[in-house]
C-alpha cells in the first residue's frame, strides 16, 4: 500500500509500480564475476587446438567452417598472436594454422583425409628437425682462422744410412730352400 504521507495514517514505504531500485552501472553489471578468467582459459585451449591437423579435419568434416559466425570467431582469435596473449601458447603451429585457417581454400581442403595426413606430416619433420636446424642458426660458429704459413723448419740433418746385405750366420746347419732343389736335382 502507497501511503499518502499522513503522519497518522501508517506511512508505508514501497516503490511504485514500474519503478525499479536504482540498478548498478553497466560496466559492473556486464562485468564477469572471474575477471575473464574462464573466457580466457578457453580461448587458449581452443587456439592450442588448432595445432591439431587432425582436429581440424574433424572441425571441417563436421562444416563448423562452413558457419559464417565461425570463420568471424577464427578471425578475432588473430588477436592471440600479440605478445602479450602469445606467451601463453605452448604450441606455436597454432598461429601458423590460425593464419592458414582464414583461407576459404585452406578450410576447404582440410576436409580432405589425405590433406589432413599432409599437414601432419609436415609438422611431424619441422619437429623432428627443427631443433639441429635451430641450432645451427643460432649457435656461434667460430671465425675462421686466416692460414698463416708455417714458419720454414730446418731440413733435417742427413743420417748416414747403412745397407747390409743379408748373411747366412756361420752356424747354420739348416739349408734354404734354393740349396734344397739343388740338392736334390744334383742327386738325380
Amino acid at each position: 500500500m502507497v501511503g499518502n504521507g499522513d503522519a497518522g495514517g501508517g506511512y508505508e514505504s514501497q516503490p511504485l509500480l514500474g519503478h525499479q531500485p536504482s540498478s548498478p552501472p553497466w560496466h559492473q553489471k556486464f562485468q564477469d564475476p572471474d575477471d575473464g578468467r574462464q573466457r580466457f582459459l578457453l580461448e587458449l585451449e581452443f587456439v592450442q587446438l588448432l595445432a591439431n591437423p587432425t582436429y581440424i579435419h574433424h572441425l571441417a568434416q563436421n562444416r563448423y567452417f562452413d558457419d559464417e559466425a565461425f570463420v568471424g570467431y577464427l578471425k578475432y582469435l588473430l588477436y592471440w598472436k600479440q605478445p602479450e596473449y602469445a606467451k601463453y601458447i605452448m604450441y606455436p603451429h597454432a598461429f601458423f594454422f590460425l593464419d592458414m585457417l582464414q583461407s576459404a581454400n585452406f578450410r576447404a581442403a582440410m576436409a580432405h583425409p589425405a590433406n589432413k595426413e599432409i599437414a601432419h606430416r609436415q609438422q611431424y619433420y619441422f619437429w623432428k628437425h627443427y631443433r639441429n636446424n635451430r641450432l645451427k642458426q643460432i649457435l656461434p660458429r667460430p671465425l675462421p682462422e686466416p692460414e698463416v704459413p708455417a714458419p720454414p723448419a730446418p731440413p733435417p740433418a742427413p743420417v748416414p744410412v747403412v745397407a747390409v746385405a743379408p748373411t747366412k750366420p756361420e752356424g747354420s746347419t739348416r739349408a734354404g730352400a734354393g740349396e734344397r732343389r739343388k740338392r736334390k736335382y744334383a742327386n738325380s
